[in-house]
């Protein structure tokens, strides 16, 4: 076995060896595409810490590329404590990834990311900090817009929130996201609302002539996300047909 095989063998048999079904059908709710656990989200398990620490010691070695790849095996199984210890994992080496390197990640979308939950704390404890940065420019994003993978399709405006927080000119960002506005899939729709209900918060008027635009085409599910924080006459202004 290779070492980032290794790792990831490591990691299967002590989730398998403390597997609590029981624990696992608690969260099964809150994902509407299925969910399929060991049952350790519980964060006193030594997973989350003790053991986490003893494989970044023991395969430190491994190196950025190691990491992607035990990343990519880990996503595989299909298991949410599998994908979340290969997030962990790799944030603890963030400060390596740059352009070059960066497309490791959509291995791991190919791989198995398949909920929001994986997408979004990558997004929070990875790609949006390499973003904020700058050692990760959003043309690194461009491609996921077109990805046949939704998770990957949501992944662009979830990671772009960060950009948010110092960013004068939102213009670019909103035309940046144009190319998903069209989205059918409910995952992306509701990344996209959420971004531009925080656009809205930090620059209302760009952020409702975009909307505006969008209107009578784009669908309804953005749109409620997007405007669910302002007040009812706001809203009313987006609904379709209306006159603006």
């Amino acid at each position: 076995m290779t070492q980032p095989e290794l790792l990831a063998a490591e990691v299967r048999a002590y989730c398998a060896a403390q597997a609590d079904a029981k624990q696992a059908a608690r969260w099964t709710r809150y994902f509407k595409e299925g969910y399929d656990a060991w049952g350790l989200l519980d964060a006193k398990d030594p997973l989350w810490n003790q053991k986490q620490t003893e494989w970044l010691e023991k395969y430190q070695g491994l190196g950025l590329r190691g990491f992607f790849k035990a990343g990519e095996l880990l996503f595989t199984s299909g298991k949410y404590e599998e994908g979340a210890l290969a997030i962990r994992f790799l944030a603890r080496r963030r400060d390596e990834i740059d352009g070059r390197t960066f497309g490791g990640l959509s291995k791991w979308f190919e791989a198995g990311i398949g909920n929001w939950a994986h997408t979004d704390v990558l997004c929070n404890e990875v790609i949006a900090p390499l973003l904020q940065s700058g050692r990760v420019g959003l043309e690194a994003l461009a491609s996921w817009r077109d990805s046949k993978l939704k998770y990957q399709r949501r992944a662009v405006p979830v990671a772009m929130l960060g950009l948010l927080k110092n960013q004068d000119d939102v213009k670019p960002l909103l035309d940046f996201l144009r190319p998903l506005m069209m989205d059918e899939e409910r995952v992306v729709q509701q990344g996209l609302g959420w971004f531009l209900r925080e656009a809205w918060k930090k620059h209302p008027r760009p952020a409702e002539a975009y909307l505006l635009e969008y209107k009578d085409s784009s669908p309804r599910l953005i749109f409620q996300y997007a405007t669910e924080k302002m007040k009812p006459a706001e809203r009313a202004r987006f609904r379709r047909g209306k006159a603006r």
